[in-house]
């Protein structure tokens, strides 16, 4: 079912529009939130380390939430393939950075994490969503989240936890992605999470080629047809490089391009490095649909 926007522009309808996420509350039938991004490693692709210092992820969480930010997703532990990190170093990354956020601000949280664990010490230290990058590769994440008040996201990827996929190979991009996060979210149901507290996200460039990212990219509203705010994770992203030809620190232009693109198309959460450039692009997106008005209007008035 989709719900008209324009004469040209139509949107697929959520299910559970309206959320309540820590202590903001969202209406995605009109609203889209940015996600910034912390990484406290010493190797995420695009950061490698600028915020692993301790006072550096949390001065850079702080920055985000007054940039504008809605959520701020903190994670501990990359997704590219490498060596398994100790349970107690993943905690000591994270749970220090969302405890010093939440005395600061009221921006959402959100911590990226595959352990079931960690997601129970985070949300205890005041993370309101669970973005777990393996869709549920250890169904007691489901569980955690279940007997808490958190969200979560609930994301397509092929790999076990930090190992390699070489080649992914799909029948239907789409399609194939669309299934497995139908099939998810039929588990985390069965583990006690409630629709209203469900997120999806295709996950961008996670075991897939440039070519298999832009054609799910362009069919975006086939994963959005679920029901359930879609998350695009597209932020300077390898398939906006490989399109370009641009390295990582020029790839903001294409990075502002696929998340307008996916927004028009229904994701309805948008995780960016650039929080101020993020959130006037989705500002703009908004009232182009009708749903801002402007800050002001003196022109030709």
């Amino acid at each position: 079912m989709e719900t008209e926007v324009s004469q040209s522009i139509q949107l697929p309808s959520i299910t559970h529009p309206v959320r309540i996420i820590g202590s903001r509350t969202f209406d995605f039938s009109r609203q889209i939130a940015v996600m910034a991004i912390v990484n406290r490693t010493p190797d995420s692709f695009y950061d490698q380390g600028r915020t692993f210092a301790l006072d550096r992820a949390v001065e850079a969480a702080v920055q985000a939430a007054n940039d504008g930010a809605d959520w701020v997703d903190i994670g501990g532990v990359p997704f590219a393939p490498g060596p398994e990190l100790p349970l107690v170093e993943e905690l000591d990354r994270v749970i220090p950075v969302i405890e010093a956020l939440a005395a600061e601000s009221d921006v959402v949280i959100s911590v990226d994490t595959f352990r079931p664990e960690v997601a129970e010490a985070a949300i205890a230290a005041g993370a309101a969503v669970i973005n777990d990058t393996t869709g549920i590769h250890d169904p007691r994440l489901a569980d955690v989240v279940a007997d808490s008040a958190a969200s979560l996201v609930i994301t397509h990827s092929l790999a076990a936890p930090r190992q390699p996929y070489p080649k992914p190979r799909y029948a239907d991009v789409a399609g194939d992605v669309t299934a497995f996060l139908a099939d998810r979210i039929d588990l985390a149901r069965a583990h006690g999470v409630p629709d209203e507290r469900i997120i999806v996200d295709p996950g961008h460039d996670l075991n897939k080629n440039t070519r298999q990212t832009l054609e799910l990219t362009r069919r975006f509203g086939e994963v959005v047809a679920l029901g359930f705010p879609t998350l695009a994770a597209v932020s300077n992203k390898d398939f906006i490089g490989e399109t370009l030809g641009r390295d990582k620190a020029d790839r903001l232009a294409g990075s502002l391009a696929a998340a307008t693109v996916s927004a028009l198309l229904g994701a309805r959460i948008v995780r960016m490095h650039d929080v101020t450039a993020a959130v006037d692009a989705m500002h703009m997106v908004e009232a182009i649909l009708g749903w801002r008005e402007p800050a002001y209007a003196v022109h030709n008035v």
